[in-house]
């Protein structure tokens, strides 16, 4: 019996239309077979090439993380705020954790140096699958943060999470997973964190720093490029504080966490993060003005409006009090590695301008202007201290000093305003206010050299190892008037001669004493009577009388002469005469006329010159003349006639 037909056995015409479209359709297949690994080998190789040095990144198909791989922490500390305002930065890059070239190429030159980075690893990283029998609202699978109950609850308290506060938990209320932990999602962490800084960043700041500094890891100081960097570290949450800045530096940088591994924007793990953190820079300010005093007292007691007349130079004559202040806008102070410790000013007056002692005055405000008050100290309060003193070279020194009390004030007092609550007087301004007497000697510089009054601020943080300085300075300009007396014959008698002078501006008259052994008059007060004003008197020098008249301020004066000597005219009225500042240099006019100035003792634009000619008087008229001859030729005749007289009358009666 025939086996059963097989039709594979059976031989198929080769013409057969079916059976050539299969025998193409199967090469195809198996060239397609062979292409796709070919195209697989080549992404596997672009893959392993695309990802950067230095980075240890899993494949995006690799959802999980290596649980037994270890993290590191990359920093680059760089000026952002002066990269900012140079433009060589836009403010609104945000770093990705991963090392980028571009950033590092373009802020190198803003690099900072000797800047300390500490960390604590805060948190375990767990996946938990959540169900709606456990109180989440679906079942699903997310990724939360564990923190101890014991050793975290300074950390929590900090972010306004005390007791657990908004923590992932169970239906029942119970703890997810570990009773000794709060599981929280990230951005509860992230949003508690930032709304407790802006509520109060330097108490926030304080507290994180000593959390994190007790049991945390301090990384090496930045290098020249910036850098610090931290290897071997365990997978997890970290917390990162900065716990030393150098002096530029006027605020650390806000507290920041950091998840090991992190996840890339394209889907990746990142082990080896890269931040570029920022922070504020700058230094304290320092400008000193002043102006002449409007106290009658000569005592300032602060709170006047800082653009009241305050200059960078001003000018006076002797007697007066002038006012000075000084404004500093303190640095940011926003945690204990910021805290001053040393806040120390150093004021110094030129010779002949001496302090008026005991009513230095500190003021601290919210705004430059000095117009929201924060506090006022008075140097009984025991914020500060001042000591005078008298340098090697004569000159007047003044010293303000912060006390532990005063400093104390400065870094952690507590204050209100429109937007939130401070700590510390961070970026208030301190106004301090005092004032000097002017007393008119050979010691002043007269003319546009002025007399300097210079104050040096010093500080020093708690974080900084050296102290810093900063400088700035005033000046008071103070003129003369050299009068020159002539007669017009050239034989008038000087000692004769006599002029007052009044301070039409003001409203006063000089009062000057006169140094015998030069011939210098020096201003000594104002008077308001004319008759207690003083006359000067010319001395004589090479024929000529002279005056020499110093410590007048820029004002308009009236230059009399109230006496000469016999047989010549007195001027018909006083002369007017008129000194003029601008910025730190003078001019003068006399009866509306340009002067050209004097120098003095190397100063220029010093002395106001004046010539004053007395012309002899007029002899009196010739009818005059004749008139009192015939008088006195009359008297000798009558006398004459009565001599005769008595004569012939004594004869007759002989």
């Amino acid at each position: 019996m025939n086996p059963p037909y097989r039709a594979r056995d059976r031989p198929l015409p080769v013409d057969t239309p079916w059976l050539n479209n299969t025998l193409t359709l199967r090469k195809e297949m198996l060239l397609m077979k062979k292409f796709t690994k070919v195209i697989a080998l080549i992404l596997s190789l672009t893959l392993l090439l695309c990802f950067p040095t230095g980075v240890s990144a899993a494949e995006p198909e690799d959802t999980g993380v290596d649980t037994a791989a270890k993290g590191s922490l990359t920093i680059y500390k760089v000026d952002l705020t002066n990269a900012e305002k140079d433009g060589a930065w836009d403010s609104s890059y945000v770093s990705t954790g991963v090392y980028d070239q571009n950033v590092n190429d373009t802020l190198n030159s803003y690099a900072l140096k000797d800047v300390e980075f500490t960390y604590l690893r805060v948190a375990d990283v767990v996946q938990l699958t959540g169900s709606a029998a456990d109180g989440a609202d679906s079942d699903h699978v997310e990724t939360l943060y564990g923190i101890s109950k014991t050793a975290g609850a300074d950390l929590l308290n900090a972010f306004g999470l005390e007791n657990g506060a908004n923590r992932y938990e169970k239906a029942d209320g119970s703890d997810q997973l570990d009773d000794s932990k709060y599981y929280y999602q990230s951005d509860v962490l992230i949003s508690a964190l930032s709304t407790a800084l802006k509520a109060n960043a330097t108490t926030v700041k304080n507290v994180l720093e000593a959390y994190v500094t007790a049991d945390g890891t301090a990384m090496p100081l930045t290098d020249t490029y910036g850098k610090t960097k931290a290897e071997n570290l365990e997978l997890g949450l970290y917390l990162v504080v900065e716990t030393r800045v150098p002096e530029m530096v006027t605020s650390t940088c806000n507290p920041f966490f950091i998840c090991l591994p992190m996840t890339s924007s394209g889907g990746s793990w990142i082990y080896d993060v890269t931040v570029y953190p920022k922070n504020l820079t700058g230094n304290p300010t320092l400008d000193k003005t002043l102006r002449e005093s409007k106290d009658d007292t000569g005592k300032h007691k602060g709170t006047n409006d800082i653009g009241d007349g305050y200059a960078e130079n001003g000018t006076a004559s002797d007697g007066d009090s002038v006012d000075y202040q000084i404004i500093s806008a303190l640095p940011s102070i926003t945690s204990a590695s910021t805290y001053l410790t040393c806040y120390t000013f150093a004021d110094t007056l030129s010779k002949g301008i001496t302090y008026n002692k005991h009513d230095v005055v500190l003021e601290f405000f919210t705004d430059a202007a000095c117009t929201d008050p924060v506090a006022k100290w008075a140097e009984t309060d025991g914020k500060f201290t001042v000591t005078y003193s008298t340098t090697d070279t004569g000159e007047s020194g003044m010293t303000i000093e912060m006390t532990a009390d005063g400093l104390k004030e400065m870094n952690t007092a507590v204050y209100s305003d429109a937007s939130m609550v401070n700590s510390g007087y961070s970026d208030c301004t301190l106004r301090i206010t005092y004032a000097a007497t002017v007393n008119s000697s050979a010691d002043v510089v007269y003319g546009d050299n002025g007399n300097p009054n210079e104050v040096v601020l010093t500080w020093k943080r708690t974080s900084q190892n050296s102290y810093d300085t900063l400088k700035d300075d005033a000046r008071v300009f103070t003129y003369g008037l050299e009068l020159t007396k002539l007669f017009s014959d050239g034989k008038g008698d000087f000692s004769k001669v006599q002029f007052i002078m009044q301070n039409k501006t003001d409203g006063y008259y000089v009062k000057a004493k006169l140094d015998e052994a030069t011939g210098v008059y020096y201003v000594t007060d104002h008077v308001a009577d004319k008759k207690d004003a003083t006359r000067f008197v010319p001395t004589v020098k090479d024929g000529k009388g002279k005056i020499l008249i110093k410590g007048l301020e820029d004002d308009e004066y009236t230059v009399t002469e109230i006496k000469t000597a016999d047989g010549y005219t007195l001027l018909k009225k006083g002369i007017a005469v008129v000194i003029s500042r601008k910025d730190a240099s003078a001019s003068a006019a006399v009866d509306g006329k340009q002067a050209a100035m004097l120098a003095d003792n190397g100063s220029t634009n010093a002395l106001v010159p004046l010539s004053v000619v007395n012309t002899s008087g007029f002899d009196l008229p010739a009818t005059g003349d004749r008139g009192v001859w015939m008088y006195g030729l009359a008297g000798i005749l009558l006398m004459t006639a009565s001599a005769a007289c008595i004569i012939i009358v004594r004869k007759r009666f002989k």
